[in-house]
């Protein structure tokens, strides 16, 4: 049985102090983070609270105070508060016996069996897991990767995995956390990078999507132009003169019914046709994930706008 099955609450969560004036004279009393002392005659009602503050410890040379222990996180199943046994080594890094070795080896299997409480819980992990590596891969930023969890969190818990495959859930709660902070991110880069093909998703973040009411906004095509910009190495000159096309074509309703990245494509072809930098129809389209031929038809169009202005 696990600790919390046991103790549904801490020894001190349900004593609480609600006096509000000293029993011997009727004062007013102030409490503090130690103590509940009157204020007119000075007697102390309550002593030795506990400090709920973050621990402090000295642990270097120079006596400068650092909080002791690992922050809580959502990418860990148990928040991070599991512990790690050591292999070779103990705390301050003398070598262990071959007997000590033996018995860390005993705990070190034990506690891998004891780890999860129920099959949610490991289920939760490896989802968590493949989260972290997801994220790695794409080279996304530690808080996408804390909010991507915290959706994984979410999604389980309204029972959305079931049915599903706990990669696909993962991936999909990587998308929707890129959909809803403007990443600019496709469904086939994030799939590229999952256990899980591009179908299965897409079924996932449209049942988070519909269920969760995610506030993810539209794509346009200015979110994909900067991850084009930098792997295609163009100059500045002509990603501001891309950004400027994208927002031209959307005033004038060229997005409308339009993949994103088929915009953002003939932007970028066109801004670089006019500074003189040399790029391939055939290289764009397939780093923006379309055809040369809708790469054309975006140009055509963007010049059929500026004739007609």
């Amino acid at each position: 049985m696990a600790t919390r099955d046991i103790y549904t609450t801490t020894f001190d969560e349900g004593v609480q102090t609600t006096t509000t004036t000293c029993p011997d004279c009727g004062g007013s009393v102030r409490s503090t983070d130690r103590e509940t002392i009157c204020e007119d005659c000075g007697r102390i009602l309550e002593d030795t609270h506990l400090d709920r503050g973050p621990d402090w410890g000295r642990h270097d040379e120079q006596g400068s105070k650092r909080q002791t222990g690992a922050p809580l996180t959502p990418t860990r199943h148990d928040r991070g508060l599991s512990t790690e046994i050591g292999y070779k080594q103990d705390g301050h890094g003398n070598a262990l016996s071959s007997t000590k070795r033996r018995q860390l080896n005993r705990l070190r299997r034990e506690q891998s069996r004891a780890q999860w409480q129920s099959k949610a819980e490991r289920n939760l992990a490896y989802g968590l897991g493949e989260i972290r590596r997801i994220v790695a891969r794409l080279g996304l930023a530690q808080s996408i990767r804390d909010q991507a969890c915290s959706l994984f969190r979410t999604a389980q818990s309204e029972q959305l995995c079931r049915g599903r495959s706990l990669e696909a859930v993962a991936a999909a709660s990587v998308y929707a956390t890129t959909r809803c902070n403007g990443l600019g991110r496709s469904r086939a880069e994030v799939a590229a990078c999952a256990r899980c093909d591009q179908m299965r998703l897409t079924n996932a973040y449209t049942a988070m999507n519909v269920e969760l009411e995610l506030p993810t906004q539209p794509i346009a095509a200015t979110d994909r132009i900067p991850r084009l910009v930098t792997e295609l190495e163009v100059p500045d000159q002509v990603r501001r003169r891309a950004l400027e096309l994208a927002q031209k074509a959307r005033e004038h309703g060229m997005t409308i019914g339009r993949r994103p990245s088929g915009v953002a494509a003939g932007c970028l072809y066109l801004a670089a046709q006019r500074a003189g930098f040399c790029l391939s129809q055939q290289r764009i389209a397939d780093i923006a994930g379309t055809s040369p031929n809708t790469l054309r038809s975006r140009r055509d169009e963007l010049l059929e706008i500026e004739a007609e202005a």
